[in-house]
């Protein structure tokens, strides 16, 4: 006789489905979707599968909001200045420098306060900035050939806009965000989301794009986690 759906932990050792006491050679195993009961076998599990269903689907549904509400609280470490090590206000395009030849974005205060000390060059590395679009390629390519997850995205940014003299690509732009973001690119995690749920340059898949907006906004990432809400607020 098939017992209740409850969480494993108050169901102790029992078999959802036979109710079978664990112990004496049984060893139970959690449905590992949602952890809320244990089965003595696959028979079992299966046996229990439609009963179960709807409960397991609506605990994974709790665990995956569980986990996208208590992650990505603070701030990433690419939205601090790291010459003064504040936070960079929001957007942090609009209020810091991008320098490619280090590839960190520098608060406009602190960019400012360096250009008045007489600093002309990267005011974090002091590498002399390149003069023309050839050279500033030329230092993002040479980080990219190193596998700097940053240097890539912003590669990946150039050819979805046709920057830095190259042709606009857009498959080659998607290639390189997708490569960025195994690296660990959070901005290109968060680009990639969009694609997805607009259909740029992709085939559309609203629910990948949801994923990746998920997946940027637990680690920090303010701009996914503000998409996810609009999102919401356009499904009610």
């Amino acid at each position: 006789m098939a017992t209740n759906c409850v969480p494993a932990a108050a169901a102790a050792d029992v078999c959802a489905n036979c109710g079978r006491e664990g112990g004496d050679g049984t060893k139970l195993k959690s449905c590992m979707a949602c952890l809320l009961v244990k089965y003595c076998c696959v028979d079992c599990q299966k046996a229990h599968r439609k009963q179960h269903k709807r409960a397991c689907k609506k605990r994974v549904a709790e665990l995956k909001d569980e986990q996208l509400y208590s992650r990505g609280h603070e701030r990433p470490e690419g939205d601090f200045c790291p010459i003064c090590t504040l936070p960079i206000p929001l957007s942090v395009n609009a209020h810091s420098v991008l320098n490619i030849c280090c590839m960190k974005s520098i608060c406009n205060g602190c960019n400012f306060a360096a250009q008045n000390r007489g600093i002309l060059n990267c005011a974090f590395c002091r590498t002399p900035f390149p003069g023309n679009d050839s050279d500033r390629l030329a230092m993002v390519l040479s980080r990219v050939a190193k596998k700097d997850p940053d240097a890539i995205n912003f590669l990946g940014e150039q050819y979805w806009q046709g920057g830095l003299g190259l042709i606009k690509n857009t498959r080659k732009a998607v290639e390189l965000w997708e490569e960025a973001a195994e690296l660990g690119s959070i901005e290109a995690i968060h680009a990639l989301g969009g694609l997805y749920y607009r259909g740029l340059g992709v085939q559309k898949d609203k629910a990948k794009g949801i994923h990746l907006y998920e997946k940027a906004a637990m680690q920090g990432y303010v701009e996914s986690r503000h998409n996810l809400g609009k999102i919401e607020g356009l499904c009610r």
